[in-house]
């Protein structure tokens, strides 16, 4: 492989046959390691931008999918969704924006006990994982995203998660926790 197109056509032959998204040391491991996989993969996205199949990044690993505003052109049947409960999602959401995270420091966050069916299911789902032990006494479990939680939410990275404004801006946010905010903000304010 000792030219560009040689090597971008390689790259997209590997991702394309893929049962998963692709590294870039595992995309080495067919192509050369020597070989510029970063390069091609900046290539093969130019070349994919705009078209009905597009390389998309999530975290570190690379795939091929259906351009996001054609999916509905392949849905068949119905989904059948099972839908999160609040404490399935809550406990999700802490765990996606305080990783790696305890169980007891969910349970804090959250202000009650979740059972441990909640962690299963997300487990199951593919979206939580464990990631290690807290060096504390007990050696309590800590949990943190997957890569399957980044797929599944269309998130390159945690990093692409919605801020606090953005979360305000949607509307998603508990309107007693945007008053007491705005209270606090005040109090904070008169006492200066």
């Amino acid at each position: 492989m000792t030219s560009f197109d040689d090597l971008s056509r390689a790259v997209e032959a590997v991702l394309f046959a893929a049962e998963h998204p692709l590294g870039i040391d595992e995309l080495r491991a067919h192509v050369g390691a020597d070989a510029d996989v970063r390069a091609a993969l900046a290539g093969l996205e130019q070349v994919y931008s705009g078209r009905g199949i597009e390389l998309v990044r999530r975290g570190e690993r690379w795939h091929f999918q259906t351009a996001a505003d054609l999916a509905h052109l392949l849905r068949r049947d119905r989904e059948d969704s099972r839908k999160l409960s609040r404490a399935g999602i809550e406990t999700l959401a802490i765990i996606a924006y305080h990783e790696p995270v305890t169980r007891a420091e969910i349970e804090a966050i959250r202000g009650v006990q979740i059972s441990k069916g909640t962690i299963d299911v997300l487990m199951e789902a593919g979206w939580v994982r464990p990631a290690g032990r807290r060096e504390v006494p007990g050696r309590p479990l800590m949990y943190a995203t997957t890569q399957g939680f980044l797929s599944h939410f269309g998130l390159a990275s945690r990093r692409d998660l919605p801020g606090i404004d953005d979360l305000k801006a949607a509307g998603l946010l508990d309107p007693v926790d945007l008053a007491f905010e705005q209270e606090t903000s005040e109090t904070v304010t008169e006492g200066e």
